[in-house]
């Protein structure tokens, strides 16, 4: 990803209006849990150039989610101080697929279905992957696995914080998980502002948001896509992007001055 990645955003001022994070996430280490996400991507990865499916570095594809990714990386460090530390790294995976994510940690995995039969643009792109960076960011994912499994969960942590069992093997098993978890509606609306921040301050169109949910919501008609499964779309989403885009316009035009 290049020197890109190592760039420091300076601190700014959000200009849309998310919730606190819940507490509830501190039950899950967020080490543990990075790890155990670089894991699985890995298993995804090695998958993947299996079946000839992972792009290589040459692919006029991999290399656009890559220059988008260079992008918006620096407007995302300051929603998690963790991030800084964090070993981005973009995929592309063949398949018809409609879907992408970005794991803990700031893994991104995007499949070719969902740029090629939805016909997304680059801004559109960039808010796909906005919307996953924060999801990441803002670490639902250790927080909806909290929430699922507080009880298991909650005593074996509970045990290994008395010094009763080991830490470690108390989430070893929650990156095989993380693809098929379910966020809140609260979450979504979290992800989709932060992400739609971050892409206008990369000097993506703010506009690019709604078309892109437009285009889901009709592709939806089909059924079988992935990212809906876990992104439903609807017309109070749209809604919100809507009035969030004036917001972060100023933003936009002061990127694509520079």
């Amino acid at each position: 990803m290049g020197a890109a990645m190592l760039v420091m955003a300076t601190p700014v001022v959000a200009q849309v209006e998310v919730g606190k994070s819940s507490a509830m996430r501190n039950l899950v280490p967020a080490e543990t849990l990075e790890q155990a996400a670089v894991q699985q991507y890995g298993e995804l990865l090695a998958q993947a150039r299996q079946q000839g499916a992972l792009a290589q570095p040459g692919n006029p594809q991999l290399q656009r989610l890559q220059t988008i990714a260079q992008r918006l990386i620096p407007q995302a460090l300051v929603w998690n101080d963790r991030a800084k530390g964090w070993k981005w790294e973009v995929n592309l995976i063949g398949s018809k697929q409609i879907n992408a994510f970005c794991m803990p940690g700031g893994k991104i995995v995007f499949f070719t279905g969902l740029i090629d039969q939805l016909q997304l643009t680059d801004d559109e792109i960039a808010m796909v992957m906005g919307h996953e960076m924060a999801h990441a960011l803002r670490e639902h994912s250790r927080e909806q696995l909290a929430k699922t499994q507080a009880t298991d969960l909650g005593i074996r942590l509970g045990a290994a914080i008395f010094g009763l069992g080991d830490m470690g093997t108390a989430a070893a098993n929650l990156g095989g998980k993380l693809l098929t978890l379910k966020f809140s509606r609260s979450d979504e609306s979290d992800a989709d502002l932060v992400g739609l921040e971050m892409a206008a301050r990369a000097g993506y169109n703010p506009q690019a948001s709604v078309t892109l949910w437009e285009k889901m919501g009709q592709a939806n008609g089909g059924g079988g896509i992935g990212f809906l499964s876990t992104h439903p779309t609807g017309p109070d989403r749209i809604a919100k992007l809507q009035a969030n885009v004036p917001k972060v316009a100023g933003l936009y035009e002061q990127a694509r001055k520079r």
